[in-house]
């Protein structure tokens, strides 16, 4: 989902890379080392950039050598209500937004009328992040084919819950309004039924996806045993390191749990991550909107409690007391169904009992944070992995396993000048352990080391560890860390505290399975955080859109990538360049550095995703600048290695209410990728969000998300009319045939196949 009008919530003095960049451009020492020199060059063991010093830069970068892997032909741009695929590609559905998981639930009558209960039974809203797994005969999940498989899909947010009932949203008896995490809205009551929807499409869908004598998917099978819907009311175990787990429980406690042992649900699920052994992790991004306290309920004052709201973002109304509007969902409101197991109170975080176990002071804490489910087993109860951090988490991707070696996860936190961060494993990985589900999960994800990134302007950079040995994290005085626990719990604070470098929320990570090497999509930032005066090394552009009429700034993003010292991904150190920049075909070689086409212009990267099968760097975009242009879309990248490009000097130019602003920036980029390395392969219906990849294990079926089609869709007055800017699926956009009831647009996930039955994009 577009998150163009977050809050930043990262006020530390941390260091921007224009800082260190600048002391590296005044200090000759620091530019012989990027020209290959000792120091720094061997101790971190940096591979040379090729092109380094001022006359390369000027001549330009290297192109990489043409390539015959990606064998379509790529889609033109696109504004059309459909989707787009190359000639010789189908796309068909698999599931759609509110589909039935189970005969308890009746069909989807895409009019509003389904009962909040219903949607435990059915699939969720905002198809997001997802994984195919395959059962064996011991109904243990793997990655190698059977003649069994299921998919497990996170449900971002409700934002769209409008089309969900018949006339729009409801507040204290008004209807029709559209609202969504984002907005502000008076706390009137809400009707419980609506609160329960949007609270139960939410989560995480499971199905069995069916199968043919050839292990092509059909479909799914609405009445499999294996379907269920993970929602923000499932319950969950509290997990962490042993020397720490009884300190994690006492920040869980609430009137649910007055152990802190369990909590319930998960919400706002973004990416996600795959285990070695079989599970999946299910990444909790924009949980902090969901939250409020009542008006006139008494606020909690201890500090720690006010400092960690404030840096995670938590809404206004949940720091002090007294408030006359909500920012959230307004779910603790309702009072025409019962509080059955304090399903809407939870909600209302005031402190308004005598102790933490008496309200839901702590409900924020429960929140955050990565969620092992074990896909292959319907009963196994998921688990909160604490250790890994809490934070926005946009995607959770593990290294190259290696039998004897621990394993590292890499993670984003997605919000402006937040951080990027790595856990690794006191385990060592055992092949063994495959289909292994949540008791696997403990011996990898409850013990280990979690770190955050800085990033070096001499191309390095080295990874920080979050523990109270750093004395920067147990003698910082803006937040008193009293164990390693609330590092685990404040995980944003420890970073800070630490040194960590501001990124430009860091969304999708990805490894490239053929080299190790890690991706980070930087999505976008507007002209408040990003000019010629405020530019660095790793977000080197300011200027204005090329049309001038979609926002400034770095409206169209880019792609950083690194690699670790000796390609170890427990490395201490790491060498970054830039991959790739999003931007209009027709923008001038500042912005457009990657000399994109128009048979590959992007803006604003999100998703990223490398196939096992094929190798190809599949990207996703999640844009609002290039909207006028054409719609979201989906990429193939034929990628090369970090050091294939070479030193870069943009010359920045940006024009606000009348006044430009110009300035020099240096930086490292890759080679030209050129249109036989990069493609658009598909482009989305109006409104869309192209967002998570998953693909069979012969790489012959590509699984692909479209979020929010009709993003833009509004209410017109008190009927149950709207202004449709999407009505797909229902209206068959570049599908075999329409699908499910038409009129209001749905989320929905893609099967793509290549009509001669061939691998996707060769």
């Amino acid at each position: 989902m577009s998150h163009d009008f977050d809050p930043i919530n990262n006020h530390s003095n941390n260091e921007h890379f224009q800082d260190v960049l600048t002391r590296a451009l005044e200090n000759p020492s620091r530019r012989s080392i990027l020209r290959g020199g000792l120091g720094l060059a061997s101790m971190f063991a940096l591979p040379m950039l090729p092109g380094c010093g001022g006359a390369s830069a000027a001549a330009g970068l290297p192109t990489l050598p043409t390539s015959s892997t990606l064998a379509f032909t790529a889609v033109n741009k696109s504004i059309l209500d459909q989707i787009v695929l190359p000639s010789g590609y189908t796309a068909k559905i698999l599931h759609a937004t509110g589909d039935t998981l189970s005969p308890l639930a009746p069909a989807y009558s895409n009019a509003g009328t389904e009962t909040g209960d219903s949607w435990e039974n059915r699939v969720g809203d905002h198809h997001d992040g997802m994984q195919l797994f395959y059962i064996d005969a011991n109904n243990k999940a793997t990655y190698t084919a059977t003649n069994k498989a299921v998919i497990a899909i996170n449900h971002e947010s409700s934002a769209d819950a409008h089309f969900l009932n018949p006339t729009g949203q409801t507040s204290g008896g008004v209807t029709g309004k559209k609202f969504d995490q984002f907005g502000s809205w008076d706390a009137l009551t809400r009707p419980g039924d609506q609160v329960l929807k949007e609270i139960n499409l939410h989560g995480v869908s499971i199905v069995e996806v069916t199968l043919d004598i050839n292990g092509k998917p059909t479909g799914y099978n609405a009445t499999s045993s294996m379907n269920r819907h993970i929602t923000p009311q499932t319950l969950m175990n509290v997990t962490g390191p042993a020397a720490h787990l009884a300190d994690l429980k006492a920040m869980m406690v609430t009137k649910f749990d007055t152990t802190g042992a369990t909590v319930r649900g998960t919400l706002n699920n973004c990416g996600h991550g795959a285990t070695p052994w079989g599970t999946y992790l299910a990444c909790e991004e924009n949980w902090a909107f969901y939250f409020n306290i009542a008006t006139g309920a008494a606020a909690p004052t201890d500090a720690k409690t006010l400092a960690s709201r404030t840096r995670y973002g938590v809404a206004k109304t949940a720091i002090a007391a007294g408030a006359t509007a909500a920012s959230g969902q307004g779910w603790f409101t309702p009072t025409d169904l019962a509080d059955d197991n304090h399903r809407f109170s939870r909600w209302n975080v005031a402190a308004g009992g005598a102790t933490a176990a008496d309200d839901f002071r702590n409900e924020p804490n429960t929140f955050g944070y990565n969620v092992e489910i074990d896909p292959a087993n319907p009963s196994a109860v998921p688990a909160k992995r604490m250790a890994m951090g809490r934070f926005a988490h946009e995607a959770c991707v593990c290294s190259i396993p290696v039998v004897g070696k621990p394993l590292s996860f890499y993670m984003g936190c997605d919000s402006r000048n937040e951080y990027i961060y790595k856990f690794v494993t006191t385990a060592n990985w055992d092949a063994a352990d495959i289909g292994g589900g949540i008791v696997a999960g403990n011996k990898y994800l409850n013990e280990g080391k979690l770190y955050a990134a800085k990033f070096n302007s001499d191309g390095s950079g080295q990874w920080v560890e979050l523990s109270m040995s750093n004395s920067s994290i147990s003698g910082y005085s803006s937040f008193a860390f009293a164990n390693q626990a609330e590092i685990y719990v404040h995980t944003r604070l420890a970073a800070d505290a630490a040194g960590a470098t501001k990124m430009d929320r860091p969304e999708w990570g990805a490894v490239n399975h053929a080299n190790g090497e890690i991706y980070f999509a930087l999505t976008n930032n507007s002209s408040a955080n990003r000019t010629p005066a405020k530019v660095d090394a790793a977000n080197p552009r300011a200027y204005n859109d090329p049309d001038g009429n979609k926002g400034s700034g770095n409206p169209n993003g880019h792609i950083i990538r690194f690699k670790e010292a000796g390609n170890l991904s427990t490395a201490a150190t790491f060498t970054w360049d830039i991959f790739l920049f999003g931007a209009e075909e027709d923008s001038s070689s500042d912005v457009n550095i990657s000399q994109l086409t128009a048979k590959n212009s992007m803006s604003s990267p999100d998703g990223l995703w490398f196939s096992k099968s094929t190798g190809i760097c599949w990207i996703q975009t999640d844009d609002g600048a290039f909207t006028d242009e054409t719609n979201c879309m989906l990429l193939a990248a034929v990628p090369g290695t970090v050091g294939d490009g070479g030193e870069f000097v943009v010359n920045n130019s940006l024009t606000a209410n009348g006044v430009t602003t110009t300035g020099k920036q240096k930086t490292f980029v890759g080679g030209i990728l050129g249109e036989s390395r990069l493609r658009r392969f598909l482009v989305a219906p109006k409104g869309a969000e192209v967002t998570g990849l998953t693909e069979t294990a012969d790489g012959k079926t590509l699984f692909v998300n479209i979020q929010h089609p009709g993003e833009m869709t509004t209410k017109i007055g008190t009927s149950p009319a709207f202004s449709f800017q999407s009505q797909w699926p229902g209206n068959g956009g570049g599908l075999p045939s329409a699908y499910g009831p038409s009129g209001r647009p749905r989320s929905a996930t893609l099967m793509i196949t290549k009509d001669d039955g061939g691998k996707i994009g060769l």
